[in-house]
């Protein structure tokens, strides 16, 4: 299921392992502080108990946002940097 990541982090430090872990998960960068992928539930899991140890301010946040495709379809994105929410709406068959 596409998920999509979205984060208040201060530290700079924290907030740059932070997004590499989301690249190690396979996630793609959407906004500075926005990652979007598919994540199955095991992995959303061992996602969630790792970004944990980032969260130390008050003022810092997490959201790991599942997205259905009803969803996915029906979200708008207003952008000039050509971002989309799916990369490819096509379907293939092997």
């Amino acid at each position: 299921m596409i998920h999509l990541v979205v984060y208040d982090i201060t530290d700079d430090k924290n907030r740059t392992k932070l997004s590499k872990l989301l690249q190690q998960f396979g996630l793609e960068r959407v906004q500075y502080s926005a990652f979007r992928g598919n994540l199955d539930q095991n992995d959303r899991d061992v996602l969630a108990k790792k970004v944990n140890k980032f969260i130390k301010d008050e003022k810092d946040c997490i959201f790991i946002i599942p997205l259905c495709s009803r969803c996915l379809n029906t979200g708008i994105v207003i952008s000039n940097t050509g971002v989309e929410l799916v990369k490819n709406k096509k379907v293939e068959f092997i």
